[in-house]
């Protein structure tokens, strides 16, 4: 039975990306449940490095996911290595739900991860490879948005299961996990394949039906389908020159791409959002906020999480990706900054507020709430910046023949550190407290001054013409701006010349698609 496919663009972003979500269930899966006493109870209140490693434990697996996600994706397509990882978080859903301590429960949390390594990896790329310029950046943040209602769904859901008494608390939270890796899994096959992918592995006849589909309600002759079809093929054609294996990403221009691909990602996570996102309960608790009201509190901030996203879905493709990245570390430099001074204020409790060693300060009065309101400024900004601007810049830096692997690297990038953050924040609250946001306002400081530097402008470019922004002998990064794309000229030329596809196969116009596909 052949299965319809829909080519709705925004249809497919919606279902690709509750890969996306499998991430936020599986974060808030987490901050919901620490606080909670049949947690603590089950697992003998585990503090510092051992919180510290479970907490770690899903970056873990999301490393391993993102090196090997490149590979898979480059053989199966890009919606297969979606369903693939699936089957990972099945996998570790089933252990993490049946857990009888604190081991088991990390290796579910690695099993979840390599899903969550591929999927956070792979998802952008199928969304910029199906997407049209003026739109690819509205396609990848629904992606953002997906993580963060998967946030928030998890959050309330953990909230609520913390009434259940018992370990039936959180292994009825944790068992919920399955519910959208399912939806997933039932919607894929309803997903066409990229048609760059397609083009890459000689099967242009399949893409160009796809990218008509998508682009032009199936018209093959289409101006907008004819240019891209030749950009896609001149720019693969120059591509297969390349050096073979890992010489590919130091070559020319590509360890620009490289390192602005990697380090995109680990500015993301080295901006401190994963203190709020994973450890808010605890930074709330030195505020005076605890049990329900805690809980409740740090809800809020994934709430202001989804709706200053969503604020961005309408205005982040008319806005430059370099302006959001160098505001949003500038600005959440700042909130870690004014943190971290108010809570130098408080008074260090031995042993940690309530007992718990992992809420060493107790902040009282109007700098408490000055703390709160800073917390949540923070993640407004990261809102409408690093978190979208970072998957959506890590996605459109990389050339066809890189770009499944390359964003393998980017979110190894951002692994590897969320991996580090995830481990030594919870004993850094309790050896340095409050120096731990100095840190993090540092951090954010260095990611605009590298940001400024070395990422030139991609918005409303094609990603084959962003190839030429990090050629040798490309612009200065910071003479870029968004659009100036040639793709229009091309689309005007064919108009012009009354151009079809039979043209393009019959070598009126330099070689055609077929003998590209054939001569490479």
């Amino acid at each position: 039975m052949v299965i319809p496919k829909i080519y709705n663009t925004y249809f497919v972003a919606c279902v690709a990306t509750v890969g996306g979500m499998l991430f936020g269930f599986d974060i808030s899966s987490m901050s919901a449940i620490i606080g909670i006493e049949q947690y603590n109870v089950y697992f003998n209140q585990p503090t510092g490095i051992i919180q510290g490693t479970i907490g770690a434990a899903l970056a873990a697996g999301s490393i391993v996911g993102s090196a090997i996600a490149g590979p898979i994706s480059n053989r199966i397509g890009r919606r297969n290595s979606i369903g693939f990882a699936c089957l990972w978080w099945l996998a570790g859903t089933s252990v993490q739900t049946a857990t009888n301590g604190v081991g088991m429960l990390i290796a579910g949390r690695v099993l979840n991860g390599v899903c969550v390594g591929i999927t956070s990896s792979q998802v952008p790329v199928y969304l910029a490879e199906i997407a049209r310029k003026e739109k690819r950046g509205s396609l990848i943040i629904i992606q953002q948005l997906a993580i963060e209602w998967g946030i928030l769904i998890m959050y309330f859901i953990g909230y609520g299961c913390s009434f259940i008494p018992g370990p039936a608390a959180f292994r009825t939270a944790w068992g919920i996990q399955f519910v959208p890796c399912l939806l997933l899994i039932i919607g894929l096959p309803f997903l066409p394949e990229s048609p760059r992918w397609l083009w890459k592995m000689d099967r242009a006849d399949e893409a160009i039906h796809i990218l008509a589909n998508i682009q032009a309600g199936g018209d093959v002759n289409d101006p907008l389908v004819l240019a891209e079809c030749e950009e896609i093929t001149m720019t693969l054609a120059a591509e297969r020159q390349a050096l073979p294996g890992w010489r590919k990403f130091v070559y020319n221009g590509m360890w620009k791409r490289t390192m602005a691909g990697f380090t995109v990602q680990m500015w993301q996570q080295n901006s401190g959002a994963n203190v709020m996102t994973y450890y808010v309960v605890y930074i709330f608790g030195m505020a005076g906020l605890t049990g329900n009201t805690g809980l409740i509190a740090s809800g809020v901030q994934y709430a202001l999480f989804i709706i200053f996203t969503t604020v961005m879905f309408f205005y982040i493709d008319k806005t430059g990706r370099r302006t959001l990245l160098i505001a949003g570390a500038l600005g959440m430099g700042a909130c870690h900054f004014v943190v971290g001074g108010l809570l130098s204020m408080g008074k260090v409790v031995p042993g940690g507020v309530g007992g718990n060693p992992n809420i060493p300060i107790e902040l009282t009065g109007a700098p408490a709430n000055a703390v709160i309101a800073f917390c949540y400024l923070l993640i407004i900004i990261y809102a409408m910046t690093l978190a979208p601007v970072a998957w959506i810049y890590a996605a459109e830096v990389w050339s066809l023949e890189t770009r499944a692997t390359g964003m393998g690297i980017s979110a190894i990038g951002n692994w590897l550190f969320n991996f580090a953050l995830g481990l030594y924040i919870p004993p850094g609250f309790i050896s340095i407290r409050y120096g731990i946001f100095i840190i993090f306002g540092a951090m954010c400081m260095l990611a605009a001054v590298q940001i400024y530097f070395t990422y030139p402008e991609t918005a409303n470019k094609t990603l084959e013409e962003i190839e030429e922004m990090f050629a040798p002998g490309g612009p200065k990064p910071w003479h870029t701006k968004p659009g100036e794309s040639k793709l229009d000229a091309i689309v005007d030329e064919v108009r012009t010349n009354n151009l079809t596809l039979e043209d393009f196969t019959s070598d009126k116009r330099g070689l055609s698609v077929n003998e590209h596909t054939e001569n490479v």
